[in-house]
């Protein structure tokens, strides 16, 4: 029984060390359910997102259009649970009478939009500094050093809160967006301002760990360039530090831009995302309960989905991970 079971395990380690590190991961993560679950969940949502107007559309329904005969005389949605009903999948607005499912979708467009803008723009900025202090190192990484600290150290949030409003008129002044577009503007860059420096930091680290490694120094006995280590040998092992980086990033922000909306600082009205949703929800919740309910229902699921979506995709591509 020993020697069968011995067998077993060698078997399978050999299995195991003739995969490439790919196959080792995505097998990693096949094995990890609530993963898988979480990822078919997070897919649901952002397919949601992007399909929005086809789905809209097919329901009937409008993000735009108000339906006054969903409302009683005091404005309330007609029935239990918001108004919900077959035409109203979600119910409506009180107040308005817009369909709660339209602007969530169009809204979770919005959210997903500037979240995804936000990860990839902060990931690529932090490794490009990353990755050049770190190798370079001398007076641009102390320089950078201290840069850091300072934004690290910065109170954001506030920065945020205070700078909104007249950056946000520059922006139109110059001509850049309008409305909504300008403060969408104006948010992905303040966030990517005060995002870089965390990853830039960890990629700083993993530079200078692997530019003492031998496979780094036998490219510069070789006479390689530069460009061509950072390019063919350090990025290549950096980018599963930046795909978990991602994966955990993106709820981040999506729940910062749906806080910042819900302060009146990000998107405002007549556009609306959760942030708005909630903010309007607040005002009903004892008559109308179900609207401040089904949207922060969606807002925590998604959060929590990308969440432990990307705490499995960190345990896959972890080469101390257990087989």
């Amino acid at each position: 029984m020993a020697d069968n079971a011995v067998l077993e395990v060698e078997d399978s380690a050999q299995d195991f060390a003739q995969r490439t590190p790919k196959q080792i991961a995505w097998k990693r993560f096949r094995r990890n359910k609530v993963g898988v679950a979480s990822a078919w969940v997070a897919i649901f949502f952002i397919m949601a997102a992007v399909l929005a107007p086809i789905i809209v559309r097919l329901l009937g329904l409008s993000n735009t259009l108000t339906y006054p005969e969903t409302l009683n005389e005091y404005a309330m949605p007609i029935g239990k649970f918001g108004g919900i009903s077959l035409d109203h999948p979600l119910g409506v607005e009180p107040g308005t009478g817009r369909d709660v499912l339209s602007l969530l979708l169009y809204g979770s467009r919005i959210s997903y939009t500037v979240a995804v803008i936000t990860s990839v723009s902060t990931i690529g900025l932090g490794m490009l500094i990353g990755v050049s202090t770190g190798y370079f190192r001398g007076r641009v990484d102390a320089i950078v050093g201290r840069f850091s600290d300072f934004l690290l150290s910065f109170p954001g949030t506030f920065m945020i809160i205070a700078l909104s409003l007249p950056l946000v008129q520059r922006v139109e002044a110059m001509g850049i967006a309008k409305d909504n577009a300008a403060r969408i503007v104006v948010l992905v860059t303040f966030f990517v301002f005060f995002g870089w420096p965390g990853f830039a930091r960890l990629i700083r680290s993993q530079a200078m760990s692997m530019r003492e490694r031998d496979f780094v120094m036998a490219a510069q006995a070789m006479g390689a360039s530069s460009w061509r280590i950072i390019t063919k040998e350090l990025l290549p092992n950096l980018w599963p530090t930046a795909i978990v980086f991602l994966s955990l990033s993106l709820p981040g922000f999506l729940s910062a831009e749906a806080v910042f909306s819900f302060l009146g600082v990000g998107v405002q009205a007549p556009a609306s995302t959760f942030g708005l949703v909630l903010s309007d929800a607040i005002g009903y919740w004892r008559d109308d309960p179900a609207y401040l309910l089904i949207p922060s229902t969606m807002l925590v699921t998604i959060v929590l989905s990308l969440n432990l979506l990307g705490d499995a995709i960190r345990d896959a591509l972890d080469p101390k991970g257990s087989r």
